[in-house]
């Protein structure tokens, strides 16, 4: 079994990768899991949310306006909310789906010790993969994946974003 790793600074399309591979994969694998996307007001960032793969239930887990102890630059992490829509959408996938999708795993989804228990559990579910990670992190459990045999890291750039989709579904024996 193997797993993938998509790695890269903010804003290079890791995204935007993983919808191209859901598009790729969904008629022919049950997938599961989820997907983060911004939250834009007046063309400007204010926040993020996350989105279930398998039901399409989402909510806005970061904002600005947040009232919350966890912080991530100027956003506000609410733990519960994501909890209630990402960490079920990982459950979920590890229990029915037979690709599991993790994006992301950066420092506002990993206020959630159950999330990170949550990754872990997918990995070892004997269920492929695909992830994506910041470029650079302290985070134990990011270090963890990055040495584990099992999981292949890609780093994406705005060279090859366009062929990353391709390459995962290769990797995974999937095209």
């Amino acid at each position: 079994m193997v797993h993938v790793g998509l790695s890269g600074v903010p804003g290079v399309g890791k995204t935007t990768a993983v919808k191209r591979i859901i598009e790729l994969l969904k008629d022919r694998y049950k997938l599961g899991g989820f997907y983060t996307e911004e939250v834009r007001e007046d063309g400007r960032r204010v926040g993020f949310k996350v989105r279930d793969i398998m039901t399409g239930e989402e909510v806005v887990f970061a904002h600005v306006d947040f009232d919350t102890r966890y912080r991530v630059k100027n956003y506000k992490v609410d733990v519960e909310r994501f909890e209630s829509v990402g960490l079920k959408a990982v459950e979920r996938a590890i229990e029915e789906a037979d690709i599991i999708i993790i994006d992301e795993l950066g420092k506002m989804e990993l206020f959630s010790e159950k999330f990170e228990k949550a990754v872990l559990r997918a990995l070892d579910s004997g269920k492929p993969v695909i992830l994506t990670m910041p470029k650079k992190s302290r985070e134990a459990i990011l270090q963890d994946i990055r040495r584990r045999t099992d999981v292949r890291i890609i780093e994406i750039t705005p060279l090859n974003r366009n062929i990353i989709p391709y390459r995962v579904l290769s990797i995974l024996g999937t095209e």
